[in-house]
């Protein structure tokens, strides 16, 4: 039998009632946390079969809330402020005085429930825990209860009525989105669907060296991007390994914290990029779509894609998205002579006019950034820098001898080189040069 109180019973019962009403904000309580706090209030709701089972699910959402090092009322709010529901995410494409009166009103009932859920404390569960399985003392509560307090968030512990905060709520949806975009900066496009990248390249433009021109042109139009104005998009071309990927990588480093985000499309993807783009729209994130490697073959479907997307069609381009590409090539259509017009039966007529369509397609990106191979002084500045960042302690001579043997039994002179050689040296430095 359980030794509940009827009281403590009443309350459990209350807390399920108020978590069944939501309106809006379902999925909230669907996260791993949220499932377990309710499996733990069913399994004390029926302690009197079992306080066993009370044990069980107290141990694992308590796993959980270690597992996240996240407490559970600060995981409640930070789902809040991120869940994707009709509210949010009409409250970042409209003002708040515009919304329904309806959806509004189901909102503020799903903050006040939410904040009912959000007061019933870990020691408060721990106490009737203990009871529920007999226990001679109460469970270990998750300690890090530190509740958000942020003047910048619209929900905090101490706020009186969160129903009273729905309109703040909706200006941070607004301002900063919701769902994985809300989450994670980086994401790629993997069958049909965004994937986030929780761990993206952490390289920043203060690591790239001899690209003066070229960084500051693309930090410019990533400028217009950000403030909301029309940017161009952009092709970055040149000898491999010369830092047009990192460049572009870099960004997101920089500019990340002013909500820009990045999705990397594999060429074999570039069909799906119309929808892509779209699924971007009415976003208060920006975006740049990275396809690095771009090259096409002869009536390649992605080229045509690519190509409604850089010119447009009937369809207005969301001014939240732009697209960033790299390639060896300068001319991104393989050509072969075999391709040069020669008058026969059967052939086009005009059959240059589609040589020069293939030719000028490089020509549909706003501004064209050309990396050019590198020589030796750059090489060795590119090194000396990168060795400086590293805190390697060389002398100049030595330095500049090794990288010169380094990138001649190797990949030759780029930027790329010289980052594996720099790399390499100050791991045997630390190991092997003692």
């Amino acid at each position: 039998m359980s030794a509940l109180t009827s009281s403590a019973i009443a309350q459990i019962r209350y807390l399920q009632r108020q978590a069944a009403s939501l309106l809006l904000y379902q999925s909230v309580l669907q996260t791993r946390a949220g499932q377990a706090f309710l499996d733990l209030l069913q399994a004390l709701h029926h302690s009197e079969l079992s306080g066993v089972e009370c044990q069980v699910a107290y141990g694992n959402w308590f796993k959980i809330q270690a597992a996240q090092n996240l407490s559970w009322k600060d995981s409640l709010i930070l789902q809040i402020l991120k869940d994707e529901n009709p509210f949010s995410r009409q409250a970042q494409q409209t003002d708040f005085a515009s919304l329904s009166p309806a959806l509004v009103e189901a909102a503020r009932h799903d903050l006040q429930v939410l904040q009912n859920i959000y007061d019933c404390t870990s020691e408060q569960l721990s106490k009737w825990v203990r009871v529920a399985g007999q226990l001679d003392s109460v469970p270990p509560i998750w300690y890090c209860e530190n509740v958000l307090e942020n003047a910048e968030k619209p929900l905090h512990g101490k706020l009186e009525k969160w129903s009273s905060a729905a309109e703040s709520l909706a200006e941070y949806y607004r301002q900063f989105g919701t769902g994985l975009f809300a989450e994670y900066r980086a994401f790629g496009w993997k069958s049909g669907q965004l994937a986030s990248i929780p761990h993206p390249d952490r390289i920043n433009l203060k690591e790239l060296v001899c690209c003066d021109w070229q960084r500051d042109a693309l930090v410019k139009n990533t400028e217009f991007l950000l403030a909301g104005y029309p940017a161009l998009h952009v092709l970055l071309y040149g000898s491999r390994g010369s830092g047009k990927s990192s460049l572009v990588k870099s960004l997101l480093n920089e500019f990340g914290s002013r909500n820009l985000r990045l999705i990397e499309v594999s060429k074999s993807d570039l069909q799906d990029l119309a929808l892509i783009v779209e699924k971007l729209r009415g976003v208060p994130q920006k975006f740049i779509v990275f396809v690095d490697d771009l090259s096409f073959e002869e009536d390649d479907d992605a080229f045509k894609s690519l190509k409604v997307v850089l010119e447009g069609n009937v369809t207005a381009r969301p001014q939240n998205v732009v697209v960033y590409a790299t390639s060896n090539r300068r001319h991104l259509i393989r050509e072969f002579f075999d391709d040069r017009p020669r008058p026969r039966d059967g052939d086009e007529v005009h059959a240059w006019d589609t040589v020069q369509e293939k030719l000028s397609f490089s020509d549909r990106f706003g501004l064209t950034l050309t990396f050019e191979p590198a020589d030796q002084n750059t090489y060795l500045t590119i090194v000396r820098h990168l060795a400086e960042r590293a805190g390697i302690k060389l002398a100049v001579e030595d330095l500049e001898h090794r990288a010169k043997e380094w990138a001649t039994r190797r990949n030759g002179r780029s930027g790329r080189t010289a980052r594996q050689f720099v790399d390499f040296l100050k791991a045997d430095l630390a190991l092997f040069d003692k």
